[in-house]
């Protein structure tokens, strides 16, 4: 079968030179969702439904677009049941990248060559199964040879488990907390009241005002900061931006706080306040702030009464502001507080204002101190990181890239990393081959080991 063979996406000799530079390169994952309790307790999985189904909302997505009822995709059928409809959807979904990280999981992690539609159906469920007993959740990690894992952790959390892995000298790798405000950044929300007094629970002080909220916010910041956080992420439908004063910032709080009703620019106002206060606190911690924009969320209702956030029901967004992007970092440029950063819009026309957004705030001796992030959830494909590489190359510096993250809940998602790597040297290939760059093994060994791995250990200071 001609499918995903070895030299899979490496169309020239040039590519598949390149890429043995960087397959066997460690990964960072400054980036995912993976449960820190799952990870510390080595999760055991019952079968391969739990270990690849589960939450990936995904797979979801193609398995309504293939006309699979819900039963058989968040419903009540058994996981035998969902694995069987997984797998008519999947053999049919040509060009989609779950097709192909789909069986890039079954190959590197099962050993399992077949196609999977509804023919080898069973046979792959059969297999997968006995094999499955042996890749708990840190042999997956190990075997994926991962040096280091940034969960997404909420300032309230108590950081347990971070903390017990940090002593647990049986760890295939280290697991660092990263800081997600988003809740108390989204005044908006119904939630956002009742969070704050979470919050304050937390930080064992009343929050009254919103030099309370500030003060909640440095406390918890230390708090991480003594655990090893070094990377904030913020998911935002757009930056902010605003010429709010601080005086005005208090009385938005206050008005939330007591109740009442705020207009969109207060909103606005609010949220780039405690923005910038936070860009300034990581400046201070020497962390690396993210900002991902650029997404809509729960559009269908349907879905969102039905079984909640994250179900699929999200889609790229087109309100992100690029003026607003430029005025946020140079509120914090200009008093020299713009901390390392890394900008992620899910909207793919945003690529080549980013580029250019973010030399206008490069800064020495930093290489690439604003960076482009990976191309993500519905760019993480073909075609996206294709875009996205060509994109930074053409108005940035590729050789400064901290390369691929994983942003998924799954531990079988390693394999994207191998998928990157292959299209990654798919196009450096390609420049080489057109006569675009040299073919020297010394420079392009370099290129390739530091955005696969170096650039990313040396930017997040990870030890």
């Amino acid at each position: 079968m001609d499918f995903l063979k070895e030299d899979f996406l490496l169309n020239t000799e040039a590519a598949r030179q390149i890429y043995g530079y960087a397959e066997k390169m460690p990964i960072i994952d400054y980036h995912c969702h993976l449960s820190p309790k799952e990870i510390y307790e080595d999760k055991v999985f019952e079968n391969i439904t739990e270990l690849w189904l589960g939450g990936d909302h995904y797979k979801w997505r193609l398995m309504r677009a293939a006309g699979v009822d819900e039963k058989y995709i968040t419903g009540n059928a058994d996981d035998h049941e969902k694995f069987l409809a997984w797998a008519g959807a999947a053999g049919n979904a040509i060009g989609n990248p779950l097709l192909e990280w789909s069986h890039l999981e079954l190959k590197r992690y099962f050993g399992i060559d077949d196609f999977l539609n509804e023919v080898s159906a069973e046979k792959i469920w059969e297999t997968a199964n006995k094999r499955i007993k042996d890749l708990s959740a840190r042999r997956l990690i190990a075997d994926s040879n991962v040096e280091v894992i940034c969960t997404t952790d909420d300032p309230i959390d108590d950081l347990k488990y971070h903390k017990l892995m940090s002593e647990d000298d049986t760890m295939p790798c280290k697991v660092y907390p990263a800081w997600r405000p988003d809740k108390a950044v989204d005044i908006e929300k119904a939630t956002w009241a009742e969070y704050i007094d979470k919050l304050a629970d937390v930080a064992e002080m009343k929050i009254e005002t919103l030099d309370d909220l500030m003060a909640a916010l440095v406390k918890r910041l230390e708090y991480f900061n003594d655990n090893l956080c070094c990377i904030s992420d913020h998911g935002l439908a757009h930056v902010p931006f605003s010429d709010i004063t601080e005086d005005e910032a208090a009385e938005i709080f206050r008005k939330r706080r007591a109740g009442e009703a705020l207009t969109e620019d207060e909103i606005e106002g609010y949220k780039f306040f405690v923005l910038r206060f936070l860009g300034r606190e990581y400046n201070r911690l020497g962390w690396v702030m993210q900002l991902h924009y650029g997404v809509k969320r729960d559009n269908s209702e349907r879905l969102f009464k039905s079984i909640g956030s994250d179900a699929g029901g999200d889609s790229i967004g087109d309100a992100a502001s690029s003026a607003k992007l430029a005025d946020f970092l140079n509120a914090l440029d200009r008093t020299d507080e713009l901390p390392k950063t890394i900008i992620y819009s899910l909207n793919p026309t945003d690529n080549t204002a980013i580029e250019t957004i973010m030399a206008c705030f490069q800064k020495g001796p930093t290489v690439s101190k604003l960076q482009h992030g990976s191309a993500w959830w519905f760019n993480d494909n073909f075609d996206g990181m294709t875009d996205h590489l060509k994109s930074l190359a053409a108005q940035g510096y590729l050789r400064g890239f901290v390369g691929m993250l994983t942003d998924s809940r799954s531990f079988l998602s390693y394999a994207r990393h191998e998928y990157f790597r292959r299209v990654l040297a798919r196009l450096v290939g390609e420049w080489v081959e057109d006569g675009r760059y040299p073919n020297d093994d010394v420079a392009l060994k370099e290129l390739m080991e530091g955005i696969c791995y170096r650039n990313a250990k040396n930017y997040f200071n990870f030890k």
